[in-house]
């Protein structure tokens, strides 16, 4: 990851924060369903930032973060 990218730095903190907030819910709330689902949601985040970085044009770059975005 590129540190002088301040949203994939922010991205990576954020989905740090969702992942703790996953292993809370399982484990102390005994909530799974929800858990999975903010885990997979709140990840995907990161997931599609990052491939804009690697974008293969400006479309391309423009679609990922726009279902960053979403």
């Amino acid at each position: 990851m590129n540190k002088d990218n301040p949203i994939a730095v922010l991205s990576k903190g954020f989905a740090l924060r969702i992942v703790k907030l996953e292993k809370y819910l399982r484990e102390e709330k005994k909530e799974f369903t929800l858990s999975r689902q903010i885990l997979r949601s709140g990840t995907s985040i990161g997931a599609n930032i990052r491939e804009s970085i690697y974008a293969q044009s400006k479309a391309d770059f423009i679609s990922k973060m726009s279902i960053a975005l979403k």
